[in-house]
């Protein structure tokens, strides 16, 4: 699996408008309504459960990167955007420091080994310096897209 192959790119957000991570994250699951990952009747019941997710721990793990993630029986296919903010959102990180950029990912309530290793594919993608500040610096949807390919890419070798 390729992180290219979970980010819907359509959905990316290069400059997000909400400023608290509950709008942030009601914010990227809007984004994914379009792109047939959950029917959009359940859009409430997934963003109610992304924000209880995060009530029970941060996803917030530091490095100015948040990853917020959920399995919800609404979800039809494991998918996943990004979200970045110039600004920086109280994440409740570990580091304390604000985040700048957010991948949410979603997945079906009966799919617990793929959630696993989809969270393993995108925290490895995140671990690497490289990709963070270039993910904090790319201004569109296209550098965002461009550069999870070329990550991709790296990652494979």
């Amino acid at each position: 699996m390729k992180l290219s192959e979970l980010i819907i790119p359509g959905a990316v957000i290069p400059e997000l408008e909400a400023t608290d991570r509950n709008g942030v994250i009601r914010e990227l699951v809007e984004s994914l309504r379009d792109h047939a990952v959950f029917d959009p009747d359940d859009e409430e019941k997934i963003v109610q459960a992304a924000v209880a997710r995060e009530r029970q721990g941060s996803t917030g793990f530091g490095k100015g990167v948040a990853v917020p993630h959920v399995k919800h029986k609404g979800v039809k296919r494991m998918a996943a955007t990004i979200g970045r903010s110039s600004r920086g959102v109280d994440f409740a990180a570990l580091d304390r420091a604000p985040v700048y950029t957010i991948v949410l990912l979603l997945s079906p309530a009966d799919d617990a080994e793929g959630h696993l290793g989809a969270m393993e594919k995108i925290f490895r993608h995140l671990q690497r310096d490289s990709f963070r500040r270039f993910l904090r610096q790319a201004e569109s949807r296209e550098a965002i897209v461009e550069l999870i390919n070329e990550s991709d890419d790296v990652q494979s070798e």
